[in-house]
């Protein structure tokens, strides 16, 4: 399955520890390592990638 352009964290730091998300024609989410974007390839559903986001979110909110 090939992916269109992917996306780099805005949440990255300097250096190569970055996530890069895109999404397929399939409906899909990818995700993978900034250092290695052709390497392994996570994939996820719209609705399980949205859950992980607002989930982090909400962690993140109550420090």
């Amino acid at each position: 399955m090939s992916y269109p352009a992917w996306q780099k964290s805005s949440y990255c730091a300097q250096g190569e520890a970055c996530i890069h998300v895109t999404t397929a024609r399939t409906g899909t989410v990818g995700l993978t390592e900034s250092d290695d974007p052709t390497g392994a390839i996570l994939r996820t559903t719209p609705t399980a990638w949205a859950a992980l986001v607002r989930t982090l979110k909400e962690d993140r909110t109550r420090d």
